[in-house]
């Protein structure tokens, strides 16, 4: 196991990125497409975050940085961790509320060489100005309370030139770990209203010299989405740069992330929805706290629907398997199509159509949200997403939500682009030419168009025709030719590392002439030779899990899944959306292999020992 070998210091790594080790040896020099898919984590927080700084991490950007390039590190519980294969890409999204702070008060206590670095200098003088303010909470500065990140009792470091040390700090970790070719480290941060709200990560195409010409926009300067929309637009007006937002998982924002009003309780416009379609095209849609693809409420006749499906703070949240069924509180049922990725394209498609725009028009990514530093997420080597939830024999039987067996080794995010450089990644992220996995690192292509045959998905290099005859995930389809329905090119190819594939599914959803929204799950390529019967389903693939030795056999499955599907219930008049949903064979969840390396024989009953990882790609949408 990774894990073991990781602890036996024995673990060695790739010469190739993955996605380097799997491109052509000589692509075609003409080739304008792009042809390799690259992998990141766009939500990672370090100990410059005061939620992470509070919860024990001592980790900082450098090690973040280290660590996503294949570097072996000390994890804050002091253990060697390392990647199996490095990351391509990451961004580094600490709070902006109170960024630094915690860390350098700790520091500045404990570190007298921190007290003469530029950081340190200027939290000093932050420290000497709030002591002289007469608004602000003596008692409350002495406790430490500068520490979390994100409560609405804390008090905001307003220290303009302490701000922009820390600021200075991060583009510039960012700007020297930053490769071209090799490595992406973009400048990001995190904006983060106080509660269950919805959180975005920012990310700046630009270098440090550009981004430093900004302040981080925290939610002490707004806590609404329309004024970081605002800050985004002066930021590209005055620097001329280039800035997006993420929106994170939103099954834990009781019904906020996908609510169909603004932020002051007003219908959602055109304008709104042209300006959050402009600056959200991604959304995460798996994560450490629990998967937002869908939910077994919101789709009852998906037998894949409850994939980590997290019990959460308390709010919206469905019941992990072993509860008592998968029904949400009914208080919640209101809500919960306010808070997942199907749900909420859904309610977009009626947007686009009684008002002209489409605000929810989300292509698909993953990321970790670790708070450790750590971009670690594969089952085999998973380090949680607070420090105490690091590889532990107690994790399994913790009872603490936030270091529990809950949490979902996922995810990350997979993106199509020409080369490995902020500009390009940056600009494949804009349109939507991504999808997100729950952490292996399968290759899915998908494609929408009026055109193709079946023999296309025979193809060498299925892109070639792809681009010649439609678009891209993450692309749009106009009014349909007479007598034609939309057809999709597909390839889904294993994670070398990894498992086979199951299956792959078509998701598709659609608003009815009577303005109903409607969903359905097509099985389109499947292993093994297993064939959809007349009723809809479908054989299991099967399970070759050996949980107690935490092994799995790749005897069943197939390792590429290719296929041309043609929708066979189009409508001409109906707005929809599809995207790919590609399953893996079932494998062991990340606590079979805790159970194993720490010899626990007396897990408690309720906890899965298995899962069934899976990618999910940004959809194509066709507009009548």
């Amino acid at each position: 196991m990774l894990m073991r070998m990781m602890l036996m210091g024995i673990l060695t790594v790739p010469l190739l990125s993955p996605s380097r080790a799997q491109e052509s040896y000589s692509p075609e020099v003409s080739r304008t497409y792009p042809d390799r898919v690259y992998w990141g984590d766009t939500h990672l927080h370090t100990a410059l975050s005061g939620d992470a700084m509070a919860g024990g991490t001592r980790l900082g950007p450098d090690e973040a940085y280290r660590f996503a390039r294949g570097e072996e590190v000390t994890s804050n519980t002091g253990l060697p961790a390392k990647l199996r294969r490095p990351l391509d890409f990451i961004v580094v999204a600490d709070h902006a509320n109170n960024v630094g702070a915690a860390y350098s008060r700790h520091f500045y206590l404990e570190d007298p060489a921190f007290r003469e670095t530029e950081i340190g200098r200027s939290w000093q003088r932050a420290l000497a100005d709030l002591e002289q303010r007469d608004d602000i909470d003596q008692e409350a500065l002495e406790s430490g309370s500068l520490r979390p990140a994100h409560r609405p009792w804390q008090i905001s470091v307003r220290d303009e030139a302490f701000r922009r040390s820390v600021w200075h700090q991060i583009t510039g970790n960012a700007d020297r770990y930053n490769e071209p070719g090799v490595f992406t480290a973009f400048i990001g941060y995190e904006w983060t209203p106080f509660g269950d709200s919805d959180h975005r990560v920012v990310i700046f195409r630009d270098d440090a010299a550009t981004a430093n010409r900004v302040l981080p926009f925290s939610s002490f300067d707004s806590r609404r989405e329309e004024e970081l929309w605002a800050y985004l637009v002066k930021y590209e007006a005055e620097t001329q740069g280039s800035v997006l937002a993420i929106p994170h998982n939103g099954n834990l924002t009781s019904g906020n992330m996908f609510r169909l009003e603004d932020s002051y309780g007003q219908p959602l416009t055109a304008a709104y929805s042209r300006l959050r379609s402009r600056w959200e095209p991604l959304l995460e849609a798996t994560q450490i706290k629990g998967d937002s693809e869908t939910h077994p409420y919101l789709s009852p006749t998906d037998e894949f629907a409850d994939y980590e499906t997290w019990n959460g703070w308390g709010g919206t949240r469905g019941n992990r398997p072993g509860a008592d069924g998968v029904r949400p509180p009914a208080r919640a049922n209101e809500k919960i199509q306010y808070e997942y990725a199907r749900s909420a394209l859904k309610l977009g498609l009626a947007e686009q159509a009684e008002k002209g725009a489409n605000p929810f028009k989300y292509g698909m990514i993953g990321s970790s949200d670790a708070h450790t530093s750590l971009a670690a997420v594969d089952e085999d080597n998973f380090f949680g997403k607070v420090t105490a939830g690091e590889p532990s024999a107690q994790r399994l039987s913790n009872e603490r939500l936030m270091t529990s067996w809950e949490m979902a080794a996922s995810g990350y995010a997979a993106v199509w682009a020409t080369e490995n450089t902020r500009e390009a990644l940056f600009d494949a992220m804009r349109r939507r030419e991504a999808y997100a996995t729950t952490g292996p690192r399968m290759t899915v292509r998908l494609f929408g168009g009026w055109d193709f045959v079946s023999a296309d998905a025979d193809r060498r290099d299925p892109a070639s025709v792809g681009y010649e005859k439609g678009v891209p995930m993450g692309g749009d389809l106009a009014q349909a030719p007479r007598g034609k329905s939309p057809s999709f090119l597909i390839r889904a190819v294993k994670d070398p590392d990894g498992a086979n594939l199951d299956r792959v599914q078509v998701i598709k959803g659609w608003r009815s002439s009577g303005g109903e929204l409607h969903e359905k799950v097509y099985s389109v390529a499947l292993s093994d030779g297993r064939v959809v019967a007349r009723d809809g389903k479908v054989e299991p693939v099967g399970n070759t899990v050996d949980v107690a030795e935490a092994t799995y056999l790749n005897s069943i499955g197939d390792p590429e899944l290719a296929v041309v599907w043609r929708d066979p219930e189009f409508k001409p008049e109906e707005h929809a959306f599809y995207y790919l949903r590609v399953l893996e064979i079932p494998t062991p969840r990340w606590t079979a292999y805790d159970a194993k390396f720490y010899g626990i024989t007396d897990v408690p009953d309720g906890i899965p020992m298995i899962t069934q990882e899976r990618a999910y790609s940004s959809p194509i949408w066709y507009t009548p």
